[in-house]
């Protein structure tokens, strides 16, 4: 039996605070909402209960940001694709944040399982005046436990992703089980098998200061890597001036996601000059 799960997640500010209004449908909800910062910023939690998305499920997660919000919303854990015997496991995330308002969007990394059929699809749409940033992290398989994500006898499993930034930035790509060149190159995963992408994006261009010192802030971080951590690879680049986007290859999770949220920890202060509030979830 396969679950739909809708989410429904309405900010907007009233005063000083900022209101968060959901509504769900299914296996999909929210776990907590939070002010550890105060009443302006909303640390909302998602959770979804059945722990895995199996072909034939659909989660759909649509946001409204209005002017003056400020959402941060992550995960307690890991979202995991499982194997599929045929139908496409499909998540949707679909934000929509005015001007003015700021969204951070954090989830935990996402496994996708040998022999998955997923589809993983964001867009974010921002006005004139908004701002967010958002972080995605892959790991493909989990080789440690033998379950490497190229090890598929029927050659049958895939992950798409997709993230949209309308009119800032476009990127969309498909990773097989059998696709060796794409997992081994040097242009490709160059063996490694956990991907991780940071944004700061605006819906007008950023001015050239600002890009610049997001971008020396990331690189910095990203020389200071410690190599007892494992292989890491990773660079930042402007390529449009609404966005600054950091890329990461790594083995495991683990200091990947310690990279990625170095980097968002430098970036909070210096893009909108707020202390960095690591969510509590994150530390359990």
């Amino acid at each position: 039996m396969s679950w739909h799960g809708h989410l429904t997640l309405d900010y907007r500010r009233d005063g000083e605070r900022t209101i968060a209004h959901d509504r769900h449908d299914g296996p999909l909800r929210v776990l907590q909402r939070l002010y550890p910062e105060g009443p302006g910023i909303c640390h909302h939690v998602l959770v979804h209960p059945p722990g895995g998305i199996v072909g034939g499920d659909v989660l759909d997660v649509r946001a409204t940001l209005e002017a003056g919000s400020h959402a941060l919303i992550t995960t307690p854990g890991a979202t995991r694709f499982y194997k599929s015997a045929g139908p496409e496991a499909l998540q949707l995330v679909t934000a929509r944040v005015a001007d003015g308002a700021r969204l951070e969007w954090l989830p935990l990394e996402t496994i996708a399982y040998r022999t998955c059929r997923a589809r993983n699809e964001m867009r974010f749409e921002l006005a004139p005046g908004a701002e967010m940033m958002g972080w995605d992290v892959l790991a493909l398989g989990l080789p440690a436990a033998g379950e490497a994500f190229d090890n598929d006898p029927g050659g049958t499993g895939f992950y798409t992703q997709r993230i949209e930034l309308p009119g800032v930035w476009l990127e969309q790509g498909t990773v097989r089980t059998t696709d060796r060149l794409l997992l081994d190159s040097p242009l490709g995963w160059a063996g490694h098998r956990v991907m991780g992408t940071l944004w700061f994006a605006a819906g007008q261009a950023l001015s050239r200061e600002r890009r610049e010192a997001l971008l020396d802030s990331a690189r910095a971080l990203i020389d200071g890597i410690d190599p007892s951590l494992g292989t890491v690879r990773a660079g930042a680049t402007s390529p449009h001036e609404p966005v600054v986007v950091v890329r990461v290859l790594a083995d495991r999770v683990e200091p990947l996601m310690r990279l990625l949220s170095g980097i968002w920890t430098a970036w909070r202060p210096l893009a909108w000059d707020l202390s960095p509030a690591t969510p509590r979830i994150w530390r359990t």
